[in-house]
């Protein structure tokens, strides 16, 4: 049971106060008779809830696919720069959704944005093992002794001794390479130190994969939708 107020709150109906004016009004009806306290508990699962002669189906979630672009940071805050939920529209904005791990601020591609805390925790704890897969551009030559040592696990600047990663090399020559970087941590900066371990630095990077779920390629950067039932299936299945 919830609140009518937090339900029809979150749908983007207007602020806790706003709907107290609102339900006074006498246009909002659950189950047939018209309420009267904008407090009241109700079931968003079976009441059957109108506003202005039109029924709202509530969900307690949400879920989005972004393609994130360069330069917007992956929180939900800040007091300088724009951030991932300012590209998102009021309707989406309400439910409070936040990125399912990050990217940094020059990456690009595939992001996740949720409300569900749960699946949130599922998804980035390391222990679950779900895949990210980065599409990279790299200043120099990568070889067949990088991947080795991707697999061996990259020891970082910090000291720290990532976890086996799988490096593929889409194309290398003295001018620079394209490869695919599997990793399945979310460290700062993890992908660039990987590189920058063994000499190299990332000229340019994008995240495709999250889990088995890709990037959907008709989504240009800043642009987002919502996950299909297919779609949250499978992430759930981690």
């Amino acid at each position: 049971m919830e609140r009518l107020d937090k339900i029809l709150a979150n749908l983007g109906y207007g602020t806790r106060k706003e709907l107290k004016k609102i339900v006074r009004n006498g246009i909002v009806e659950v189950n047939g008779v018209v309420a009267k306290d904008s407090g009241m508990q109700v079931d968003p699962e079976k009441d059957k809830i109108v506003i202005n002669g039109e029924e709202i189906y509530y969900r307690e979630f949400i879920y989005l696919m972004m393609n994130k672009p360069d330069g917007v940071i992956s929180a939900t805050y800040d007091n300088r720069d724009e951030t991932v939920i300012d590209l998102l529209e009021v309707e989406h904005q309400v439910f409070e959704p936040f990125p399912v791990g990050r990217l940094d601020k020059d990456t690009v591609g595939l992001l996740l944005l949720t409300n569900d805390g749960e699946l949130n925790h599922r998804l980035i704890a390391p222990k679950w093992k779900v895949d990210k897969v980065y599409f990279a551009k790299i200043d120099k030559e990568v070889t067949e002794s990088d991947i080795k040592a991707f697999e061996k696990g990259i020891t970082l600047d910090d000291g720290y001794v990532c976890k086996e990663a799988k490096l593929e090399i889409q194309s290398a020559s003295e001018e620079g390479s394209d490869v695919l970087v599997t990793i399945q941590e979310g460290k700062f900066h993890q992908v660039k130190r990987m590189f920058e371990a063994v000499g190299k630095k990332v000229v340019y990077l994008k995240r495709i994969e999250f889990g088995t779920l890709k990037l959907d390629e008709e989504l240009e950067e800043g642009e987002y939708r919502e996950l299909t039932e297919e779609e949250i299936a499978i992430l759930k299945s981690f």
